[in-house]
């Protein structure tokens, strides 16, 4: 009996030991197994917006994280969050700054709080077109401009575009500044927008952009301004009687990373990041036409829309209201840049 005990014993003690080796080395596999190990040292990039994904924002967002994991062969991933899934637009900055999300690509105006020369971007007919915009974004202007986001935890790496912004209305045609006296308007968050409907005697109510349907739609407010894209994406033509093709501003997005973060890739990591940045933003200055175009034809032969145009007359009329702006923000932040601007 004592034989056959100490025999079973030993067959144990051998069979624990042989299986102690053969989990050691599926261990070892596991670890040099090249798929596994690629997996746990891939970076992600949380990357939150607040528009449709069929939106010149939108879109770029997907084409940039297509473009990151190639350049970088999967090590580096970008995720991508749109509609306001995680965070609205009175959320995304501080998520940004908290580490919560590592890029977002908001307004300008939202911007203006943390770096006050960018509240020049807001002002009306500051642009005179497409060409003029790319100029400013892709020269030492917008160089200087995305330096100034430099702190508070943020990056700023380049500027996205979007076009140029049109008013609607629901009650009449928008075309001399003394039609908009009275009517409630939905903007986006920013002093020099707010001062701009001021100047026009028209009520404002600043709110986040996934809420303005409801609000044209159950009357709650008069109308907006936006660009084709975004009032075709969000179906605000639906709720909407009137548009005036003014051209009045321009909507455009800087694309930010979380600093700490961008501190922690390596320089090629960065290197990739910005390549596809590089690419996607000629990308999208191109496209953001396209679809301003096309999707104003849509609206024009799906709609019963009533579509208006400035004339030279009304178009110096609104200039000529919107003047004493210039004034208080040069009076603000200096004449320098605006005049850099105008003559870029």
């Amino acid at each position: 009996m004592k034989t056959f005990i100490s025999i079973s014993l030993l067959t144990i003690v051998m069979l624990i030991s042989w299986i102690s080796t053969d989990t050691l080395n599926h261990s070892k596999n596991r670890v040099q197994d090249d798929e596994q190990t690629g997996l746990r040292d891939q970076i992600v990039i949380r990357f939150s917006h607040v528009v449709a994904e069929n939106t010149p924002k939108g879109l770029a967002a997907q084409k940039f994280a297509q473009l990151v994991e190639s350049e970088s062969n999967g090590k580096v991933k970008v995720e991508v969050y749109p509609n306001s899934i995680l965070y609205s637009d009175g959320e995304e900055v501080d998520a940004l700054v908290n580490g919560d999300i590592q890029m977002i690509a908001p307004t300008f105006s939202k911007m203006t709080e943390y770096a006050p020369k960018w509240k020049v971007l807001d002002l009306p007919f500051l642009f005179e077109n497409d060409e003029h915009v790319e100029r400013v974004f892709n020269g030492k202007i917008g160089k200087d401009l995305l330096q100034k986001l430099d702190h508070k935890n943020m990056l700023g790496l380049t500027f996205w575009s979007n076009g140029f912004k049109q008013m609607t209305s629901n009650e009449r045609p928008l075309l001399n500044p003394e039609d908009f006296q009275g009517l409630h308007f939905r903007v986006m968050p920013g002093t020099v927008i707010q001062r701009q409907f001021a100047l026009l005697n028209a009520k404002t109510t600043a709110q986040p952009f996934n809420n303005v349907y409801r609000s044209l739609e159950l009357h709650e407010l008069d109308g907006q301004e936006n660009t084709i894209s975004n009032i075709y994406s969000k179906g605000l033509y639906k709720v909407q009687s009137h548009l005036t093709l003014s051209n009045h501003a321009y909507l455009g997005y800087a694309v930010i990373i979380n600093k700490q973060f961008w501190g922690k890739l390596t320089p090629t990591q960065q290197n990739q990041i910005n390549s596809a940045l590089s690419e996607t933003t000629k990308w999208i200055q191109e496209e953001a036409k396209k679809m301003n175009e096309q999707q104003f034809e849509e609206i024009q032969q799906n709609s019963s829309l009533q579509l208006h145009t400035l004339n030279k007359e009304q178009q110096k009329a609104w200039k000529d209201r919107f003047a004493p702006l210039y004034q208080e923000l040069k009076a603000e932040i200096g004449s320098t840049q605006i005049q850099s601007i105008l003559n870029e």
